[in-house]
């Protein structure tokens, strides 16, 4: 039997392919390519098409006997679904849906989905724990927690069974610097100090040296996508042996600030990475930190690669092989 990754030539979602194929999984996948890569696939069954192609759907659940789905497939900018809600609850809300009738249609029961840190908005108390408040302060928090919402009725209908993954940051690269990051555009810190370091970039943007931090910096939560990847798998697992559906945190448990990001870059590149210090961005928290007890206490899961050196060295592997991402190997 296969399991089936929707969004799986995006960043997360080809790592636990990688890793789902190393484990000796079946593996089919479901991208549009819009912001997927298919050079990021290492292996499985690609099928080109649209979340909400309810023809492409039924055809993938009628030629593969797909036991499971992990669910990527989402739009995730969160500056862009301020502009765009119409966007955001169009490809999240409904591509769900329709993935979820897909699913019933095809006998399916069990379903993994990457969820957000944004669903709980501006956090009550840090570390977060998954029983603390969710007041989304964005479009793309509010689809993701409308998706949740949205798998928890299917459960207690249709006995869908699923676990929803709320992460912080993911970040790095495959151990073989085969698979790595590559958004266009780019959002994420640690690729934009990599740019800097290759000189793609003229400085770094950090907005705001003035929080209540010890270096005045935000703070944040950084997990390596290998160990985001092999939590995936383990949720599948979870779901296999007839476990009900929950909702995991997935951290480090560690908070990063911007400024210590930036020096272990320039320790890991041994390059000069200039710095431009600018205006607070509105609705940016202090610190985001995520308590992770419950992952490794139900799950067993246990983030191997926690270390911020390991998490930029691997990173800084893929990028500086690949500076032009998957468009120059």
């Amino acid at each position: 039997m296969a399991i089936l990754v929707t969004g799986g030539a995006g960043y997360i979602g080809s790592h636990t392919v990688a890793e789902l194929l190393d484990r000796g999984e079946e593996v089919v996948v479901l991208d549009s390519l819009v912001t997927g890569h298919r050079e990021s696939l290492l292996g499985g069954k690609l099928y080109v098409g649209d979340l909400r192609d309810k023809e492409i759907l039924a055809k993938l659940f009628a030629e593969n006997d797909i036991e499971a789905v992990i669910h990527f497939a989402a739009s995730s900018l969160v500056g862009e679904s301020m502009k765009d809600p119409v966007k955001y609850y169009d490809n999240n809300v409904y591509g769900t849906q329709c993935l979820l009738e897909g699913m019933q249609k095809a006998g399916v029961d069990k379903i993994v989905f990457s969820s957000t840190a944004a669903t709980y908005g501006e956090p009550e108390k840090v570390p977060i724990e998954e029983t603390d408040r969710t007041q989304p302060s964005n479009v793309y928090g509010e689809t993701k927690l409308t998706m949740e919402r949205m798998m928890s009725w299917f459960d207690k209908v249709l006995g869908i069974k699923y676990v929803a993954l709320r992460y912080f940051n993911a970040a790095g690269a495959h151990a073989s610097g085969k698979i790595g990051e590559d958004h266009r555009p780019e959002s994420h810190l640690i690729p934009l100090v990599l740019q800097t370091a290759l000189k793609q970039r003229e400085s770094i943007a950090v907005f705001g040296d003035d929080y209540p931090t010890e270096d005045g910096t935000c703070i944040r939560d950084y997990i390596h996508v290998s160990d985001l990847a092999d939590a995936h798998i383990r949720a599948v697992t979870y779901l296999r042996s007839g476990s009900g559906s929950n909702v995991f945190n997935l951290g480090n448990g560690l908070g990063f600030s911007v400024k210590e990001v930036i020096e272990t870059a320039k320790e890991v590149t041994g390059l000069d990475i200039p710095v431009a210090i600018q205006e607070r961005r509105a609705g940016d928290p202090a610190v985001l930190v995520a308590s992770s007890d419950k992952a490794r206490s139900v799950l067993g899961w246990n983030p191997s690669r926690a270390d911020l050196k390991e998490i930029i060295r691997s990173a800084w592997n893929w990028h500086s092989s690949h500076p032009q991402g998957y468009g120059e190997a």
